[in-house]
């Protein structure tokens, strides 16, 4: 098939990229390196079936090729970045997804969307199902995400419903491994990062609020075998392990053997508490689910930060 993929430079889509690419695919990558980076997608800059677009989507793109399927996979997607870059994320999950449905009509091509379990907000129902409309907080400083990709949701929909558009929508659970933003603000950069500093690891309130961590490769499996199959979502992906983050720091200060104590500090507003994907359908459409265990997806997400860390050091 023939992909467009916005947001190619980033974490999770330039894994994607890679999956794609791997299993036969040509891709079309598109990326204004606003949080992505051009190193994510440099080793493809050689490979036949890989064109790349710098760009902005929130401008129409002007793509000559024929295309079966567009990925939209642009967006901040910390709470560093989209508090920073508020309206780019607001544009990027609502202008930008009018412009790729339109894109998708004039090319007969599908249309799916990277959603995020951030649509559910601070839950009220533990764990959360596909069918949990949310509990989010339309004014809050993470609103700007949250309801970025809620309103991307709604305009699928609607182009299904009215335009029959061919449409996918995931639900992206917390993700981490190799290419992740050395400061982006999440907790498993902010921790390994302070963990090879020797540094406390900082905990935002008690600690005990949950989190389920899924490795990145599988996450694209998911992904792609999801472009596979004939359903539309939304789907949840992620990891369904539960662990609290007091749990999580510990694992991180073990596996880089740091010593220091954690420090405690107030807990962000409309943090949410509890962070739990069920997965049952996901599993049933797809045959899938994750296979790389925490501490294995760790040692490696360690020693691309290590890597990182120590060229940072240098400058």
């Amino acid at each position: 098939m023939n992909i467009l993929l916005t947001g190619a430079a980033g974490f999770i889509g330039s894994h994607l990229t890679d999956k794609l690419i791997s299993n036969g695919h040509s891709v079309i990558g598109v990326d204004n390196f606003s949080t992505g980076k051009a190193e994510n997608i440099s080793h493809l800059f050689s490979n036949a079936s890989f064109s790349f677009l710098e760009a902005d989507c929130i401008e129409p793109l002007d793509i000559k090729n024929d295309i079966d399927w567009i990925l939209h996979f642009a967006s901040p997607a910390s709470p560093i970045d989209y508090m920073q870059k508020p309206f780019l994320t607001l544009k990027v999950g609502s202008i930008a997804v009018f412009n790729l449905l339109d894109l998708a009509r004039e090319k007969k091509a599908g249309f799916f969307l990277a959603s995020t379990s951030e649509i559910y907000g601070d839950p009220l129902v533990h764990p959360q199902e596909e069918n949990y409309w949310g509990n989010v907080n339309p004014t809050g400083p993470r609103s700007v995400y949250d309801e970025s990709k809620r309103f991307a949701e709604a305009v699928s929909f609607a182009y299904k419903r009215y335009y029959k558009t061919k449409i996918k929508i995931i639900r992206i659970f917390n993700t981490f491994g190799p290419r992740m933003q050395i400061n982006d603000g999440r907790v498993v950069p902010n921790f390994i990062m302070q963990a090879l500093a020797n540094k406390p690891l900082t905990i935002y309130g008690d600690g005990l609020q949950t989190r389920s961590f899924c490795y990145v490769s599988d996450m694209v499996e998911a992904i792609t075998r999801f472009l596979n199959v004939e359903d539309t979502g939304p789907v949840n992906l992620g990891n369904d392990e539960e662990m609290t983050i007091l749990d999580f720091a510990r694992q991180i200060n073990e596996l880089t053997g740091n010593k220091s104590e954690m420090v405690f500090t107030p807990l962000p507003r409309d943090d949410p508490k509890k962070r739990k994907p069920v997965l049952g359908r996901a599993k049933e459409l797809l045959d899938w689910q994750p296979v790389i265990g925490l501490k294995e997806g760790l040692t490696k997400t360690i020693e691309y930060f290590k890597k990182e860390y120590e060229k940072n050091s240098n400058h």
